[in-house]
């Protein structure tokens, strides 16, 4: 079964990534590919959705950070573009405000996880915010940090109005943070756009684990039970998980019970939720792991 793409665009407010939007939309008509755009604005007005041309299908996520308060809104959107669509990629432009470990939990939903390649996170950045970002509350100062900490690719933008050592300083920066994601210096985010098809799926390996595993600081894993698990030997597990998973979720069945329940770990703490349907038993796990077949092992272990 074909696979959708999935690209998100992070970067604090301002920096460039309706910019870029414009240009993927060129670069992907101009190829005949079908794609479609989710938009979340934090406000209930939507300002950059003028970017996105008519026959393109669009869906906007209004009112609130797509990473907490409107999750559920993202879920229904995408099965919604899934379902009336035959998509080749799906781009996601965020808030601002949006962390991309939330972003990446929003997206990957256990009813249509197996339909997603996610692709990777595309951070912008603006050179000249960047060079001051001491001078900004600690808050702001940490999701710029997080949001070029778990890129893929990083554009950093106004490169044009900076000297050569401030272009060669913000480049050590992000190197050093994020060593792994290629570091662009544009203007008005310009850059090549074979580089965001490259991503992972071109990059695939002889080895077992695919590029996304691999290259990228965040990786993801979908794990679908075909047979109830006891409640004792899951928890067990959990506990067993090192610090480098930062999320699951998905519905989990247990042996005591005739329907499943939605499960949600975030950062070690556990949530169960009982649902009263049948659902796909799959579970989604984000971290920063290279190789998931220690705990896709045992993961198989625990079916009764």
């Amino acid at each position: 079964m074909k696979k959708t793409e999935v690209y998100i665009l992070s970067g604090f407010l301002g920096t460039g990534k309706t910019t870029l939007l414009k240009q993927i939309l060129q670069h992907e008509k101009a190829n005949d590919r079908a794609i479609a755009v989710l938009m979340n604005e934090l406000g209930n007005v939507s300002i950059d959705s003028d970017a996105v041309e008519t026959d393109v299908p669009l869906k906007e996520l209004l009112g609130g950070c797509i990473c907490c308060t409107i999750q559920d809104k993202l879920e229904s959107q995408l099965q919604g573009l899934l379902f009336e669509n035959s998509l080749d990629a799906i781009y996601i432009e965020t808030t601002g405000a949006a962390h991309p470990v939330e972003v990446l939990d929003a997206v990957l939903s256990p009813l249509f996880a197996e339909k997603l390649e996610m692709k990777g996170i595309v951070t912008t950045v603006d050179g000249t915010m960047w060079l001051k970002r001491n001078t900004f509350n600690p808050q702001v100062q940490q999701l710029l940090l997080e949001q070029v900490k778990h890129a893929d690719i990083v554009i950093v933008n106004k490169s044009d109005m900076m000297t050569d050592a401030e272009q060669a300083k913000i480049n050590m920066d992000i190197q050093s943070l994020n060593p792994k994601a290629k570091c662009i210096l544009s203007s008005f985010s310009k850059i090549p756009m074979n580089m965001l098809q490259t991503m992972s799926a071109s990059k695939k390996t002889d080895r077992k684990e695919a590029h996304v595993q691999t290259d990228l600081r965040l990786s993801t894993f979908v794990f679908q039970f075909k047979k109830p698990v006891r409640q004792n030997d899951f928890e067990a597990f959990l506990r067993s998980l090192p610090d480098s998973i930062y999320r699951i979720k998905g519905y989990i069945l247990f042996s005591h019970s005739e329907y499943p329940d939605l499960f949600q770990y975030s950062y070690g703490m556990p949530l169960y939720m009982k649902e009263y349907m049948k659902m796909p038993l799959n579970l989604v796990f984000i971290g920063q792991v290279t190789d998931w077949s220690e705990i896709k092992g045992k993961l198989d272990g625990l079916e009764v």
